[in-house]
């Protein structure tokens, strides 16, 4: 190592404390409690941070290397691009475009028996268009789920639809959370720069829209044999076709995105072309986009930034605890294990080696797989890089096994709890729980079983030119 290792009373061993003690914190918060909070897992960073400093040897060298974790530029790069999407997400969520596809529904005499599918495919947009999964549950289920079970839909594959929708839309979002996440981690050898947000969701779409159209097969044929009413369905709530024209901006600034690979350009259309669109349909008025109520800062520029706060102070604890590893010494060791194993000889074994490696490590996490991906996602870096992997590969087997099977563990997966919370409360349908609500969520599981093929066949796999560049065959 280039750096001086840090040294802990009690020895090597106890580098691994700030890590064991953040894991300890998002169970407890997420699967005991049930609360689920970002702020309150970055408070369990910061205060396992504060923790292993009392056992290392000289205080000032690990305050050192946490902000020369804090400090890299993977960090940075999350943190701004949390806060540029933060806004975009908050503009979508303002105008309402799940109430849209309620009206397009009752426009088209909607069969209840297709309900479920059609769930499945306008909350996977509302999804992507927010980049958020659990916003997007959080939006819709009060919306469609409700309407759902009113017209006679199952409520058991409706809840899996709108899971799988969320998990979805996060999953192919070039401005969520995880894609900026597993993209800004991975980094390219021969230009020294993260991988971009563009490139990644281009190659991932592969994998993704496969999964996407088997899970909608799936709902389609669930929704019609379960549907307690074949006829047409009657919404009774007060819809309106304008929030769907903000799906034309939104589609925009995704085009952008994959045509640019800038993150930043693709935003910035999207927030300029998404407030006009907003202001000229009556969606939004100019206090909608920045405003003041009652002394307090309001619209949604305001709360975009504001509510990305969580995540972001997550990502800054988890990069503070990632650079006292790796200052110890740690993620060298874990690397050149991996390495030296059967596993990293050849690029399918490290491909096996990151999904096996991620999606322990979300599991461990609660099925929080922005958490998760923080911290394994150096290790995969290092891992691919060394047998030429390239990083949109890299990032697409490591997002793609973290949203797969490993988030929708019944008895550890914050998306199950937040869905089994969701559906209580309603007269007509009891509560589904997470055991329930499992094999209807159906989108993550057929995307691990799509990785899995796509890392034996090789299907996909790309290796990193010498100028950055994406061959088939290594280099």
């Amino acid at each position: 190592m280039n750096q001086p290792t840090l040294q802990f009373r009690g020895g090597l061993g106890m580098a691994f404390l700030p890590p064991v003690l953040f894991l300890i914190s998002c169970f407890l918060y997420f699967v005991v409690f049930k609360a689920f909070d970002m702020t309150a897992l970055a408070m369990g960073g910061f205060v396992s941070l504060l923790i292993g400093a009392v056992f290392a040897k000289t205080y000032k060298d690990y305050w050192a290397q946490a902000l020369k974790g804090i400090s890299g530029e993977s960090a940075v790069a999350i943190v701004v691009i949390l806060f540029m999407v933060g806004m975009i997400s908050a503009l979508i969520k303002a105008t309402g475009v799940a109430t849209g596809f309620v009206w397009l529904a009752q426009e088209v005499g909607l069969n209840t028996g297709y309900y479920t599918v059609f769930v499945f495919m306008a909350v996977s947009l509302i999804s992507m268009a927010t980049g958020s999964s659990i916003g997007t549950m959080f939006t819709a289920f009060p919306i469609f789920y409700a309407a759902g079970l009113a017209i006679g839909a199952a409520p058991g594959p409706l809840a899996g639809a709108i899971l799988s929708a969320a998990i979805l839309g996060d999953n192919l979002a070039p401005i969520s959370d995880t894609t900026i996440i597993s993209s800004s981690s991975q980094r390219f050898r021969s230009k020294d720069a993260v991988a971009d947000v563009g490139g990644v969701v281009k190659h991932r779409a592969r994998y993704a829209l496969l999964a996407a159209v088997i899970s909608a097969i799936f709902f389609l044929i669930v929704g019609l044999s379960t549907a307690q009413n074949t006829g047409v369905a009657e919404f009774s709530a007060a819809a309106s076709p304008m929030p769907l024209l903000m799906l034309i901006p939104v589609a925009i600034m995704l085009i952008v995105a994959m045509i640019s690979r800038d993150i930043f350009l693709a935003v910035t259309v999207g927030l300029i072309l998404g407030s006009l669109t907003g202001l000229a349909t009556g969606l939004l008025s100019p206090s909608d986009i920045v405003g003041v109520s009652d002394g307090s800062p309001s619209g949604f520029l305001y709360s975009g930034v504001s509510g990305m706060l969580g995540t972001v102070a997550l990502v800054i604890s988890v990069f503070g605890i990632m650079g006292v590893l790796r200052g110890a010494g740690i993620m060298e060791m874990i690397v050149t294990k991996l390495t030296t194993g059967s596993l990293a000889s050849t690029p399918r074994g490290v491909e096996i080696a990151i999904g096996i490696g991620v999606s322990a490590t979300t599991l461990l996490f609660g099925g929080v797989n922005s958490a998760s991906m923080l911290t394994f996602g150096p290790i995969a870096d290092e891992l691919g890089a060394r047998v030429g992997l390239h990083p949109y590969r890299r990032a697409n087997v490591m997002d793609c096994f973290a949203l797969g099977l490993a988030s929708v563990v019944p008895v550890l997966s914050a998306y199950l709890f937040i869905g089994a919370l969701l559906t209580s409360g309603y007269d007509n349908a009891p509560a589904q729980s997470t055991f329930a609500l499992f094999p209807m969520t159906i989108y993550p599981l057929v995307l691990t079983v799509v990785m899995i093929m796509a890392v034996l066949t090789g299907w996909g796999r790309r290796f990193e030119g010498a100028d950055g560049s994406a061959n088939t065959t290594q280099q």
